[in-house]
């Protein structure tokens, strides 16, 4: 069985991200401009956003954190988006999710500019991704599937059997891994709360993705031997053995579950890791892009 190091892979793609922006800068290129905007103070949002400016620093980029009170009105925040949209030093910008209740995410994805959707979850980048045309890929399945291609994990002509259907990670991640491509070429199974006999199923998977958001739902009587685990799930549990008060837990039973693996991912430091480089991979792509206008202009 072998561990799947996320924070490993981050590491070494931000090292090369660093390296090749240094090389940017020397030919008198700009920085990419990376912008986040938080609504609310979610203690889980805080610690994202400030993983995601850490890592701007880190790499070189320019960042700019908006920060808004969760009694702000709908308007004022579309009012913000629209900003950043038309801002030309921006490259690219994220709505920090989820949001209060009583705004309208889908409102909001939309109103953000495809082409500063650098999170990957505008109707557009959607529908491209799923012509396989070029797009801004949704940061976690992006990460998936980088960590897939490190780890030289074989996906053609494997089941995959995907647990969760958001739009965030498991509805993508479905079409990235069934699409004529590394990594992909697979048999994929999308399944959900309502599917019936769910553990006949996750039984079959040779790679198994599991995104739910509920803690320890994956064991090992779900799982086939030698399959290739990927947790995307995270739970925040009280701890008093850390610094904030809390830990993390996924949604596969990691230690029993382990066992039966011949890959896996661990919560904390597997997919999570893979979500803030891919964002900045796409801010980069985003950055070239506008270079290439004003070049053009």
């Amino acid at each position: 069985m072998t561990i799947i190091d996320g924070k490993k892979v981050a590491e070494e793609l931000l090292e090369k991200m660093k390296r090749e922006l240094a090389q940017i800068r020397e030919r008198g290129g700009r920085r990419p401009h990376l912008a986040a905007i938080l609504v609310g103070n979610d203690g889980a949002s805080e610690t994202y956003v400030s993983a995601k400016v850490k890592a701007c620093e880190r790499v070189g980029f320019k960042s700019t954190l908006i920060r808004l009170s969760e009694t702000i009105s709908e308007k004022n925040l579309l009012e913000n988006v629209d900003l950043l949209n038309r801002d030309p030093d921006i490259d690219g910008f994220i709505v920090q999710l989820p949001l209060p209740k009583a705004f309208s995410e889908r409102n909001v994805m939309e109103a953000i500019s495809p082409e500063k959707d650098v999170d990957g979850f505008h109707p557009v980048n959607l529908g491209r991704m799923m012509l396989n045309l070029p797009a801004y890929l949704p940061a976690t399945p992006y990460g998936i599937l980088q960590l897939l291609e490190y780890y030289k994990i074989e996906t053609s002509g494997k089941h995959c059997v995907v647990v969760g259907r958001s739009h965030i990670v498991g509805s993508p991640v479905s079409v990235l891994l069934a699409r004529n491509a590394y990594p992909g070429n697979c048999t994929v199974t999308l399944t959900h709360s309502k599917t019936a006999n769910l553990k006949a199923i996750t039984q079959q998977a040779d790679i198994l993705i599991v995104a739910l958001g509920k803690m320890n739902f994956i064991t090992s009587d779900m799982v086939k031997q030698g399959a290739v685990v990927i947790d995307v799930g995270i739970t925040r549990i009280p701890s008093g053995q850390s610094k904030n008060g809390t830990r993390l837990i996924g949604d596969v039973k990691f230690d029993e579950v382990a066992q039966r693996c011949s890959f896996i991912t661990p919560v904390p430091g597997g997919v999570g890791p893979m979500t803030i480089v891919s964002l900045l991979m796409n801010t980069i792509k985003a950055s070239k892009m506008n270079t290439l206008k004003a070049a053009k202009a």
